[in-house]
């Protein structure tokens, strides 16, 4: 006869443990300590494998606050960016964080009893969590920040990547991250068709650099060897071919363009519970930004901890829907990205972007643009096609549909 299955009670649960649902774990557990949480993650870390960037002009001043104990790195002396007919700098500060260092602090500021790390949730409801190993966790709230469904319900393209820690024997003399430097070939690998490339650069140390090749692509493909090949040779044109490879990380991410989101709601919902992070919705449909999104969830839950957990999900569907109406700029922005513009044309879009005021740059990575920022954007002589512009505003794009991103191993 079988062992009865444990049962523990908790007065939250969160089901993922990447950056949405780690920073809402640390809200609660600042603003109220007497709770009693579990943060389910099927991975032996919080938030994987990644690097999570934002401007610093992307929070308040309380979503500051929140993200001080992690480890990251900071460019208070602001960006670069380069394109073939122009460069800039801009002085907005800039911030990074690798994964690693947001496992290190939830693992030094949560209760060790609150970590469930290595446990799959085989099933959510309004009441509880089951895990993969018969454990029931009952809750008064469950919030699902598991990652992005794809869907047929959503349109768009999507961003694929490769970065590289490297380390230099000798000092690299960097001090300003290069935020997209978009002087570089923009033929995609094989298997992306075309696509819109830049090189991303964070000087991590004296020694230390983070090289990320990314591809606005209109189909998810991953090709590693090709990837890894033109990190290579990016890194061996600017003088920083004798390195050691400390990590790689890789990511295919959604860039969306339209779709019909009260359905996508309703496929992924469980009633009575909580849905955050990027499955909820809540990015920027254009960059795949999604701390500001995480980081003004996490203090309007633990703002709200008291609701009910059937309230706090209609609040949070509400929330999602609000988002989705206000990011619609965004996603037509992507529109004319995707289907405007000859993929290899595509960075001209950018580099028209880029000659605009620095506060209007940094309300658009915000989310936050207002309408003589939109008006801006869009007025003057059009970096693509006027017809293929107005073709681009009545089409949604190609459904984001169950599909799971292909590899191409090298």
């Amino acid at each position: 006869m079988s062992e009865k299955p444990a049962s523990t009670q908790f007065d939250c649960v969160i089901v993922g443990g990447g950056l949405a649902g780690g920073l809402i774990a640390l809200a609660l557990t600042r603003a109220r300590p007497e709770f009693r949480l579990a943060l389910v993650e099927a991975g032996k870390v919080i938030g994987g494998n990644h690097r999570w960037s934002w401007f610093e002009s992307d929070l308040s001043v309380e979503g500051r606050a929140l993200l001080t104990g992690f480890r990251k790195a900071e460019w208070d002396k602001g960006y670069l960016v380069r394109f073939p007919a122009h460069s800039r700098e801009l002085s907005t500060p800039y911030r990074s964080m690798a994964s690693s260092d947001f496992h290190e602090g939830l693992v030094r500021d949560l209760p060790a009893e609150a970590l469930m790390l290595g446990r799959k949730a085989v099933s959510l409801d309004a009441r509880g969590v089951d895990l993969d190993n018969g454990t029931r966790l009952d809750a008064r709230s469950v919030i699902d920040c598991r990652s992005f469904a794809p869907s047929r319900h959503l349109a768009g393209g999507w961003q694929v990547f490769m970065g590289r820690h490297i380390r230099l024997d000798e000092p690299h003399g960097i001090e300003r991250p290069t935020i997209m430097d978009a002087s570089v070939d923009q033929v995609a690998p094989h298997g992306n068709g075309g696509a819109y490339r830049f090189i991303y650069v964070l000087p991590l140390g004296a020694h230390d650099l983070f090289i990320e090749d990314t591809y606005y692509a209109d189909e998810p493909a991953l090709d590693r060897g090709a990837l890894s090949s033109r990190i290579d040779g990016y890194a061996r044109e600017h003088g920083w071919g004798k390195h050691t490879i400390i990590g790689n990380e890789t990511g295919v991410l959604p860039v969306l363009t339209g779709g019909d989101f009260t359905a996508y709601q309703n496929e992924n919902a469980v009633s009575g519970v909580t849905l955050a992070g990027a499955r909820g919705g809540f990015t920027h449909p254009l960059t795949s930004y999604t701390v500001p999104m995480a980081v003004e969830n996490a203090l309007t839950i633990a703002r709200e901890a008291d609701l009910p957990g059937a309230q706090l999900s209609l609040l949070f569907e509400s929330r999602a829907r609000e988002h989705w109406r206000r990011m619609g700029f965004y996603r037509l922005l992507a529109r004319m990205l995707f289907m405007a513009g000859e993929p290899q044309h595509r960075v001209r879009i950018f580099e028209r972007f880029y000659r605009l005021s620095e506060g209007l740059v940094e309300r658009f990575y915000a989310g936050r643009s207002r309408a003589f920022d939109k008006l801006r954007i869009l007025a003057g002589r059009p970096p693509v096609s006027v017809a293929r512009a107005l073709r681009a505003l009545f089409k949604r794009g190609k459904p984001l549909d169950s599909k799971s991103p292909t590899e191409k191993q090298a």
